[in-house]
């Protein structure tokens, strides 16, 4: 009867550690589960967790001994100081001396009663490990992990089991044989599932980072952007969940929600890569397939020679003395209106009227074409171009480049996400949203929008502040930044209470040591920064 009982209570312990083992997610604690595990229901002294590796080795990753406090691998953090045991000789040959090895070669379980006096292994460096010890290894219980598939993942090996009532070492039972079998074929189906759940994991990341650096080589104006956003988002997430007092001391997210929020960070800008290069890539205001500032350069010489031409033809007809000298004032009007233009070309923060009025005198200087008919200097679009008031782009084009967000929450939604990650899209898709309801592409106001996707809105922005790798602005020192990102608070793009959070955390200042050129970290003086309220 007693022996029943002792039975049926290993049994419930095989079940809940079989259940345990199908909930657990993190790796080191799975494998020190599995162990664990075997050693209670064995009342096993000793014990040890291999898993096979890619190149056909036995690699150590749990190691217990209760008798000699020995625990290493796992959750320890102690490194187990033993090479990987090779499952085939230099030769190619199986490695069947080694019991470990021979149980994972033959998927065969090897239950040894007596290690010093067992025939067919090699236990030489058992017994050199117990004459420098003092300890006597025994008993031994070896069990290969199979998976699904029938291949074997680990090797689960067992050392003493102790008698309950007396202490003394004893052979592993064939019922505590059948039921570590048991066990080890539950936990290797656990093992092999979290396996695969890492796989895809990392898989799907490694896919999600390679659109992400697909989009940066799309430009090398903005290569590294979808690199460095997630950056900022993270650490901006990381200072919330410090706060204890104010707006954000019952703000948490877990590792989980972290993880959520930085694959939406990553997939951020992943629209942009249905956006033309040429919009994308566009460096200077005439800039199409090439830079038309080129042609009309070409037009200015052209300009000259006309201008000559008509020059001396009226002195064949009528001598002037003075004509020459006013082509050539002509000339040097010319060359400063050339200069201006190219100039006007490379684009920037803000172009007056009186610049773009300028534009339009230029563009009213006359040509002969081939045929000898007057044209414009400048065709409209050209005009259209010059005069962009800020930056390089056209309301057209930066329209092109405001739609990739509405892909990105289009392509981004049509994705079949696991529970975890399906806020993805909308953290994403929320960084062009603002406080006031003035963004895009939804006009979402604040109370709209989750804090995650408003910390979204503050990383992208001021990625793009701090940016040195623009073509139409010199890269902002850590000072100019932050003074715009606090006039963008106080215009209601950005969620105040998050900008107070990324000051008063000197979030801004991790990020710049790590990212940032060491000349634009300049002296921030926080009580100047607009808007901020420490």
């Amino acid at each position: 009867m007693a022996n029943s009982l002792d039975l049926l209570n290993r049994l419930e312990q095989l079940n809940v550690i079989g259940v345990a083992l199908s909930a657990e997610r993190n790796n080191d604690r799975l494998l020190e589960m599995i162990l664990l595990g075997a050693k209670e229901i064995t009342n096993a002294d000793g014990g040890t967790l291999y898993t096979v590796t890619d190149d056909q080795h036995l690699k150590f990753e749990i190691m217990r001994t209760d008798s000699l406090g020995i625990a290493m691998g796992g959750t320890t953090g102690k490194i187990i100081p033993f090479p990987p045991l090779p499952l085939h000789a230099a030769d190619g040959k199986p490695n069947n001396n080694m019991v470990a090895a021979y149980a994972a070669l033959n998927s065969e379980t090897v239950n040894i009663e007596d290690a010093y006096e067992v025939k067919g292994f090699d236990f030489s460096g058992t017994k050199k490990f117990d004459l420098s010890t003092g300890y006597h290894s025994k008993s031994f219980l070896t069990i290969p992990m199979k998976s699904h598939e029938n291949d074997i993942i680990g090797v689960l090996q067992l050392l003493n089991a102790k008698d309950p009532r007396t202490g003394g070492i004893v052979p592993f039972s064939p019922e505590n044989q059948r039921l570590v079998e048991s066990l080890a074929s539950q936990a290797a189906v656990a093992l092999t599932n979290h396996n695969l759940i890492s796989g895809l994991k990392r898989l799907f990341e490694s896919f999600i980072e390679i659109i992400a650096n697909a989009v940066d080589e799309k430009s090398p104006y903005t290569g590294g952007h979808c690199r460095r956003v997630p950056d900022i988002a993270m650490m901006l997430a990381h200072a919330a969940n410090r706060e204890t007092e104010g707006v954000f001391k019952s703000f948490v997210l877990s590792e989980e929600e972290l993880d959520e929020l930085r694959i939406a960070a990553w997939l951020h800008d992943c629209g942009k890569v249905t956006t033309p290069e040429y919009v994308v890539d566009k460096a200077t205001k005439l800039e199409a397939i090439f830079d038309r500032i080129k042609l009309v350069d070409q037009r200015f010489e052209l300009l000259k020679a006309q201008a000559e031409i008509d020059m001396l033809r009226r002195r064949l007809q009528q001598p002037d003395a003075t004509a020459e000298a006013a082509w050539l004032e002509y000339c040097q009007t010319l060359d400063a209106d050339r200069e201006f233009l190219r100039v006007a070309n490379v684009g920037g923060e803000f172009m007056s009227e009186q610049h773009q009025a300028r534009v339009r005198q230029i563009a009213a200087y006359q040509l002969r074409d081939e045929t000898g008919r007057l044209v414009p200097f400048l065709s409209e679009n050209e005009i259209y171009n010059l005069n962009i008031a800020r930056g390089t782009l056209t309301n057209e084009e930066r329209n092109t480049i405001n739609n990739h967000i509405a892909v990105t929450i289009q392509m981004l939604e049509g994705l079949p996400y696991p529970k975890n990650l399906r806020r993805v899209p909308e953290y994403a898709g929320g960084h062009h949203e603002r406080m006031d309801g003035k963004g895009y592409p939804n006009g979402l106001t604040r109370e709209q929008l989750s804090i995650p996707a408003r910390m979204m809105g503050i990383a992208d922005i001021f990625e793009a502040l701090t940016a040195a790798d623009r073509p139409y602005k010199k890269a902002k020192t850590l000072s100019e930044s932050l003074f715009i990102l606090g006039k963008m608070k106080l215009d209601n793009h950005v969620d105040p209470d998050l900008f107070d959070l990324f000051i008063r955390q000197k979030v801004y200042l991790q990020y710049a040591e790590q990212f940032l050129d060491p000349a634009q970290i300049d002296v921030v003086d926080e009580q100047k920064i607009p808007g901020y309220t420490p």
